[in-house]
């Protein structure tokens, strides 16, 4: 909406300063144009015009050609409304903020949950793969990053129009998944989740540090892990029964973790339907020339052509790779559902395997390749270091929610709220999701990040928590005027009221807010999302504390506030959806 104005003013100065050179005897292929630009200050107006690119072809200075531009604009019939400034070689304008007020009133009132909404990928079919968890340990700190990342992606796309499906491969197969297996069958007495007391991701996890403790004092580990796969693909039955009863554990275990975190998928992909897939195709790909064999019976592909050495495909012994069951699923998937684009949140450190992926499903032929994508993240670390999953110092997902949860719960006693409050365990828990998805999602993904639970937790400050305690303090106010809304109710809403400073910049932040939504989904960035959230919070925040609402000079000025304060609402809770914050009316 606002860059729909500032295009107006674009087009109307090009056309004029086009004009004045034209007169000046400027040639068509010399024609000169100018950009918009952000005044440094907002009583300097809302769009700035440079126009020392002119000096020379007008033979003036820029501060006359800003006066001769202003003069000639405010002849020219149909212009948006708003005030021209010449500020030395500038020529800025000042955006009538009470005609945009009324239209952004008027598109909130009539679209709601939808305000914001673009058409940037209407009719695409995008799919987005986030999670993508090992069933030999619980979720950690790193798959929350990755889990924040995908779900506020899949949001933001659906924003921007597109049909979305969001997915998870289950990593159910391999010699790490052995190994976890392998340590159990050696050391675990039968133990089951229900006589341990413990989530059966949990109880695996546990076995499969066992399993680097044990490595480091017998030499032939690995290698024992690893005929246990050879016999897993051949369907060995006893191992594949303790196969199925781990994996079963784990996921079990993961879902409890899913629906936790609110944490959604509408389809889920096995490593161990999708391998064989991928084996055919690479045998496929091997008679056909495409790839090659060494002496010792392994698989490779030349990655020559793309300026990398070469990748193996398959093992000696036969069995696959990750490579492998990528290929399979990748080719599952748009068999399935023949997706537009598919995108891949992993991170950073997976970019060389997802660059020889998408090569080499383009030499198999397949030409919907080219729309696959690495959405790359950066690593996560915790104050003190780096995680360790064989070591067993990583921050598991469920200790950490339910930690931020405890300090959410510690602040509201702290506050003496909980009896302002439905379910204080409840609101605890929903304040702790929003600390850590916002937390995570407020930096740039590609950009390494320190994750401090209490600096998350924090209700002041760059937080999930302050915006949430933003929307509840609105959810507040509008509870009191429900109680005497009915004397305001054949007052119209008048724009032209709201003219304050603030005012003006709360209306430019709601017009600006479709546009937020369109750049956090051409870039596949929720930051954006976030950083508009933190800057709208801000401002309203310092115009509730320095401007009565309710209490406002005449009925005309409270009815028009509490329409400003109930369309920063309503932006807010469409936001927080983006970017999984849970929307708390009383907190």
């Amino acid at each position: 909406m606002l860059e729909q104005v500032r295009e107006q003013w674009l087009d109307l100065v090009n056309d004029q300063l086009k004009e004045m050179q034209m007169e000046a005897g400027t040639g068509l292929d010399s024609i000169i144009k100018v950009g918009a630009q952000v005044p440094p200050k907002p009583e300097m107006g809302d769009i700035a015009f440079p126009l020392f690119a002119l000096s020379k072809s007008l033979r003036k200075a820029p501060a006359a050609i800003a006066s001769e531009l202003m003069s000639r604009l405010e002849k020219t019939d149909g212009r948006p409304d708003g005030q021209l400034l010449v500020a030395g070689p500038y020529l800025n304008v000042k955006i009538d903020t009470s005609s945009l007020a009324q239209s952004v009133y008027e598109s909130i009132s009539e679209r709601k949950d939808a305000y914001g909404q673009t058409d940037l990928y209407s009719g695409r079919k995008m799919m987005v793969e986030f999670s993508c968890p090992n069933t030999n340990k619980p979720l950690h700190l790193g798959h929350v990053r990755n889990d924040s990342i995908g779900s506020s992606i899949s949001e933001i796309l659906k924003a921007n129009g597109a049909q979305v499906m969001k997915v998870n491969l289950i990593n159910n197969r391999g010699v790490h998944i052995c190994k976890s297996m392998l340590a159990y069958q050696r050391f675990g007495n039968g133990e089951t989740p229900q006589s341990s007391g413990k989530k059966g991701d949990h109880l695996v996890g546990d076995y499969y540090v066992k399993f680097a403790q044990w490595e480091k004092e017998d030499p032939t580990a690995v290698e024992q892990a690893q005929k246990m796969l050879e016999k897993w693909e051949a369907g060995d039955e006893d191992t594949v029964q303790l196969w199925k009863k781990m994996n079963d554990w784990t996921l079990q275990g993961l879902e409890e973790s899913y629906r936790t975190m609110h944490i959604s998928f509408d389809k889920y992909y096995y490593e161990s339907d999708t391998y064989k897939l991928g084996k055919d195709k690479i045998l496929q790909g091997l008679a056909d020339g495409i790839f090659y064999k060494e002496e010792d019976g392994s698989v490779w592909a030349d990655l020559s052509d793309i300026k990398l050495d070469k990748k193996v495909l398959l093992r000696k012994d036969g069995t696959s790779l990750y490579i492998t069951q990528d290929i399979g699923t990748a080719i599952s998937r748009h068999d399935d559902w023949p997706f537009d684009s598919l995108t891949y949140v992993v991170a950073s450190e997976q970019k060389y395997h997802f660059q020889v992926l998408f090569h080499l499903l383009e030499k198999l032929g397949f030409d919907w390749a080219k729309e696959l994508h690495h959405l790359a993240y950066g690593m996560v670390f915790l104050p003190d270091g780096k995680m360790k999953s064989r070591e067993g110092t990583v921050v598991d997902a469920d200790d950490l929610v339910a930690n931020l949860a405890s300090l959410a719960r510690q602040e509201i006693i702290e506050k003496q709220r909980e009896d302002a409050l439905d379910d204080i365990d409840e609101t605890a828990s929903s304040i702790a999701l929003g600390a850590m998805n916002y937390y995570l999602l407020q930096v740039d993904p590609l950009r390494d990040m320190v994750f401090n639970p209490s600096e998350s937790i924090s209700f002041n400050g760059n937080t999930g928590p302050y915006l949430q305690y933003m929307g509840a303090r609105i959810c507040s106010m509008m509870r009191k005027y429900d109680e005497v809304k009915a004397q305001y109710a054949d007052i119209p809403f008048d724009a032209s009221l709201l003219d304050i400073s603030a005012e003006r910049e709360l209306i430019k932040s709601l017009a600006r807010y479709p546009e937020v939504v369109r750049k956090a989904g051409a870039d596949f960035n929720p930051s954006v999302i976030c950083a508009y959230l933190y800057d709208v919070s801000k401002v309203f925040s310092s115009y509730y504390h320095d401007n009565q609402v309710l209490k406002a000079e005449t009925p005309q000025l409270v009815k028009a506030r509490v329409e400003l304060c109930s369309m920063v609402l309503q932006v807010l809770r469409n936001a927080f959806t983006l970017v999984g914050i849970p929307f708390l009316e009383k907190m």
